[in-house]
């Protein structure tokens, strides 16, 4: 059930523009085959308020080939997000992952979200969470250092919804902070 209300969530048109252009900015022949080969270093982030369920429903969108290498530095083991060969470890350090590069404050409190699952799609993984117990919010404070360690040109995109507004942020590494009032 979730992972539907998801579906919405993707960015299409970032990520095709990242699979047609070059880093010179320059226009790649569909004839050429680059599987993998991608010349930005992005993260999209998705946090919606589900009033009806008084939840944070929160979605990490990560390439798969990124997010493999950083699990598989930080863990010290291979990872294949593709086929897992033990789900639990792959659903544990996902997990840790993502809570060790991404916090959130909603109402000035410090929140706590739990892991729902993830799934891999084209080249990009997701990776689903949720905050229980959120009856509304007006404010909600990211810091967000996801694959910081990999790459020094990493950008993450966070989308947050709350009332059916939404608002948006790209954080440029270094950077790990943001807000959004509501």
């Amino acid at each position: 059930m979730v992972a539907s209300v998801y579906k919405w969530l993707s960015i299409p048109a970032v990520f095709a523009f990242i699979n047609f252009v070059n880093p010179a900015g320059t226009r790649v022949s569909q004839q050429v085959p680059f599987f993998g080969f991608h010349p930005y270093y992005v993260s999209v982030t998705e946090i919606n308020h589900n009033a009806n369920d008084k939840t944070l429903e929160i979605s990490c969108k990560l390439f798969t080939d990124d997010f493999e290498k950083a699990l598989a530095d930080k863990y010290k083991m291979k990872v294949d997000l593709s086929a897992p060969k033990d789900k639990k470890t792959t659903d544990r350090i996902i997990t840790e992952y993502i809570k060790n590069h991404l916090a959130i404050k909603a109402d000035g409190k410090v929140v706590n979200f739990n892991y729902i699952g993830f799934e891999k799609e084209d080249e990009a993984v997701f990776s689903y969470f949720q905050v229980e117990n959120i009856v509304s919010v007006k404010r909600i404070d990211i810091t967000n250092s996801i694959l910081h360690e990999e790459h020094d040109t990493q950008m993450n995109i966070m989308h947050v919804s709350v009332g059916g507004n939404r608002k948006s942020t790209k954080l440029d590494y270094p950077n790990t902070e943001a807000a959004f009032n509501f």
